[in-house]
């Protein structure tokens, strides 16, 4: 009888553990955007999907210009150049990292032309942000 009074009672524990147990481990896990996901909203030109990632500030270079805007502003600059241009598709050619930083430069293929394009992400606090973007003619 005891036994089966013990075997109760450590399934009663288990059955209230485990899942608080699951539940603080994944709390515990913050989502750490990829370049690979900011990669493919340049791919199909998408501004809003691409202001997910934007730090408070981002640094934006279209052609020859470079300003500092605020991810509203950021999302609207894109937004613009994207139909503007007329994306047709972005092809990774290098991508690196560091422990804070993680970068990509591709060639975004649009109605206009070519450009050479450098994504920027850098670690603040616990999760990546992108900060930098960059759009330079590729000599067309």
């Amino acid at each position: 009888m005891g036994l089966i009074v013990a075997i109760n009672l450590n399934l009663k524990i288990t059955r209230f553990i485990l899942p608080l147990a699951l539940i603080f481990t994944l709390a515990s896990f913050t989502y750490n955007y990829t370049i690979d996901e900011v990669v493919s909203a340049i791919k199909v030109g998408d501004a809003q999907r691409m202001s997910r990632y934007f730090d408070n500030m981002v640094d934006i270079t279209l052609k020859d210009r470079s300003y500092s805007y605020s991810r509203s502003q950021a999302e609207m600059i894109l937004r613009d150049f994207f139909s503007n241009t007329g994306v047709k598709n972005f092809k990774v050619v290098h991508r690196g990292n560091s422990n804070d930083s993680e970068y990509c430069v591709g060639s975004l293929a649009t109605s206009t032309g070519e450009y050479r394009t450098t994504i920027f992400m850098r670690v603040r606090g616990d999760k990546k942000f992108l900060q930098e973007l960059r759009f330079e003619n590729a000599g067309n």
